[in-house]
């Protein structure tokens, strides 16, 4: 990775700079969570709403270790911190990685972040507004007679962090697809011609990462397949402005046109600093003169 004057720096710069950028990336997520610790327990009676307001009438979620009613909604607490500093921490690796990148790079990898936390949070709020009403409902419904409904606090909520991190990746489908046609491993056509293949591979993921019901599993794969259609038309957009920049490259004309361009603009920078660095020399000449020939 090299300095912006374009020297290479030392391993150990390297170091301190990536220790100091994790140690504010640590500080954040410290001062969200603290400032998000008053408010643990309506957090987590936000989160928990989706199956509370559909439990039968006197039926309640309990806690089953001494602990919970505590330890819980600090979870809840420290694990949206994170999500919430996100942007931030995400701002850290790029600033961190940047320059070592081309131009071009940079130009493509900073969207690519941006979008990535951007459907994450999407991929969550599609699975708290949507997924849970219906898993949930679900769930309580088909609970067989005589069985009382009473979900422990600890594991609702690692079932909903289940939910959650899978859903977010899910939605990270058009990202990994205009990542893998951006260097080179794939093309648009070859992705196409395999859809049958990742519409399985879709419903093989969500048999995995959701938790064993059909619901789930399907409500996740459908997304992923559709994400994937936006992938694939975004990376048809990317190979095309390739193209096109590339056509630029190589047509004499339109390149010694930008050369011309850029030279002008060189110009007149070096112009205007002369006319600066020549208006400060007349100021001091003028002062001097002022001051007399002993400053006086």
């Amino acid at each position: 990775m090299s300095s912006p004057s374009g020297k290479e720096q030392p391993f150990l710069s390297h170091l301190i700079e990536l220790r100091s950028r994790l140690l504010r990336m640590l500080l954040a997520v410290l001062l969200a969570t603290l400032a998000m610790l008053p408010f643990a327990n309506p957090l987590y009676t936000w989160i928990a709403q989706p199956l509370m307001q559909l439990l039968p009438p006197g039926s309640s979620m309990i806690a089953t270790e001494v602990a919970a009613p505590f330890m819980v909604p600090f979870k809840l607490t420290l694990v949206l911190s994170v999500f919430l500093v996100m942007p931030y921490l995400l701002y850290e690796v790029w600033a961190f990685v940047a320059p070592g990148l081309y131009r071009h790079e940079r130009g493509l990898v900073l969207p690519l972040v941006v979008s990535s936390a951007f459907l994450y949070y999407l991929g969550m709020a599609f699975a708290y507004f949507l997924v849970f009403p219906i898993v949930f409902g679900f769930f309580v419904t088909t609970a067989p007679q005589g069985v009382a409904v009473m979900t422990d606090i600890n594991k609702y909520l690692d079932f909903v962090f289940t939910l959650f991190f899978s859903f977010g990746i899910a939605f990270e489908v058009p990202v990994a697809t205009v990542l893998l046609v951006w260097t080179g491993v794939v093309h648009p056509d070859d992705l196409a011609g395999k859809r049958s293949y990742i519409i399985v591979g879709a419903f093989t993921i969500g048999m995995i990462l959701t938790p064993p019901d059909v619901l789930s599993q399907t409500m996740l794969a459908l997304p992923m397949w559709w994400l994937f259609e936006l992938g694939l038309y975004a990376s048809r957009l990317l190979l095309r402005r390739k193209a096109a920049a590339a056509a630029k490259v190589e047509n004499p004309e339109e390149r010694e046109a930008d050369l011309e361009t850029q030279l002008e603009q060189a110009m007149a920078e070096e112009a205007k600093m002369k006319r600066f660095t020549r208006e400060g020399a007349d100021q001091e000449l003028k002062l001097l003169g002022k001051q007399g020939p002993d400053g006086i």
